[in-house]
């Protein structure tokens, strides 16, 4: 075991159990029809799996949240790391719905548990730089979308693989990350070391901004996280691939965290989410119009803009709202992937109702899943627009206003609350 805590290390490392976690929304993505095929599932049934996944994930930063700080990050990522290995060999060797069921929820718990406890890492090893870290680590989600889905097009379309081989892959970069987790030495979380008692957290995360935050949160998650998820079919005939145009967003994203840190000095965290909630709706507007080559374009524009949401919603938390800690941290991340979870059937029955009334207007096949997906896209972007407000209200409230620095006075106090 280490005797010095190693910031460089636990980040590099946070950042490949993230690569992880996002290669695992790829793969699933790229294999969920070869499960129809093999196992003879309905469309509802794979539905039900994919959804699990983000339950999952909710679950574990729900209950992972609180024990942060109970039991340490390290046993967090053990889980983490468990739930990584046991599922994806229970997916492989998987026979029935209820063992594909119980395979995604294993892997959607360890997702979870990757977030619950490295989000709280960062931040505490980053202390003065939260919101520029932690978009350079979350630039490793849609990195890792990225890296998942070429390794899958190359198993798959090129190689011909199985998807048990394509899912073997997890393997690898998940037993890296476990054993230099399992070697390394974990400092206290920011709430501990300050000495802010427990209850002085609990007392900060039902606090109005604090809600206002997590309420922001559904709009932001759901424009992100549940237009990927549907843009096979949003996009399905706008003449262009759906799967590249997901990389690109995805390619975008990545490079944009990457260089979060002169976005931040220059916008503050306020009017980064002020910034972004323009042009994702500008670039849902755009997608909803485009086809062919254009959609690029049009993706691009919409990539830039839902890039810092995540991130910069916990960074925003963090910075200004500190006293909710590793709790307020996850409690965000866990209302974004319910959101996401509720928001999707959401959206495929505008989809359905969008592509039954374009067909009753005499429209083909082709023409109705077209105007269905434009439709769709047209009324997510009401979310953003929704944001656009907040955002403006948040930027005028916080365009002056420093980060909170807990004097020692402050930290006493709240450590008796």
């Amino acid at each position: 075991m280490e005797n010095l805590i190693q910031p460089k290390k636990l980040f590099y490392t946070s950042c490949l159990a993230l690569i992880v976690t996002a290669m695992t929304f790829a793969i699933r993505a790229k294999i969920m029809t070869m499960w129809g095929t093999d196992f003879t599932l309905s469309g509802e049934q794979l539905g039900l799996i994919a959804g699990t996944a983000f339950w999952g994930f909710t679950l574990a930063q729900i209950i992972g949240g609180p024990l942060i700080d109970v039991i340490g990050m390290r046993k967090i990522l053990m889980l983490a790391f468990a739930g990584h290995i046991v599922g994806v060999i229970v997916t492989i060797f998987a026979a029935t719905f209820w063992t594909l069921f119980l395979g995604t929820l294993l892997i959607g718990i360890a997702n979870g548990s990757v977030e619950a406890a490295c989000n709280p890492l960062v931040a505490t090893l980053y202390s003065t730089q939260k919101t520029k870290m932690l978009n350079r680590f979350h630039m490793w989600f849609p990195g890792g979308n990225v890296i998942g889905g070429l390794i899958a097009y190359l198993m798959i379309d090129s190689m011909n693989l199985s998807w048990q081989a394509l899912m073997g892959v997890l393997l690898v970069p998940a037993v890296i990350y476990g054993i230099i987790f399992f070697t390394q030495k974990f400092p206290q979380t920011e709430r501990a070391a300050s000495g802010i008692s427990y209850k002085g957290m609990l007392k900060a995360c039902v606090g109005p901004l604090f809600i206002f935050m997590v309420l922001c949160m559904l709009l932001t998650a759901s424009t992100e996280l549940g237009t990927g998820q549907w843009i096979e079919a949003l996009l399905k005939q706008a003449g262009v691939s759906a799967i590249l145009v997901f990389v690109f967003i995805n390619f975008i994203m990545a490079i944009g965290r990457l260089f979060a840190g002169p976005v931040v000095h220059r916008l503050n965290p306020a009017g980064m989410l002020l910034f972004s909630s323009i042009f994702a709706a500008l670039g849902l507007f755009l997608m909803s119009r485009a086809s062919g080559y254009a959609a690029f374009a049009a993706a691009g524009v919409f990539a830039v803009g839902v890039c810092y949401f995540w991130p910069t919603m916990l960074g925003f938390v963090s910075e200004y709202i500190p006293q909710t800690g590793a709790l307020g941290l996850n409690i965000m991340g866990g209302a974004g992937m319910l959101s996401v979870a509720i928001i999707l059937p959401f959206m495929g029955s505008w989809y359905d109702s969008n592509k039954a009334k374009a067909l009753q207007q005499s429209a083909d096949q082709v023409a109705a899943e077209l105007q269905a997906g434009r439709d769709t896209m047209t009324t997510v972007a009401i979310l953003p627009l929704i944001l656009i407000v907040a955002f403006a209200f948040l930027f005028v409230k916080f365009r002056k206003k420093p980060k909170v620095a807990l004097t020692p006075a402050q930290e006493l106090e709240l450590s008796k609350a």
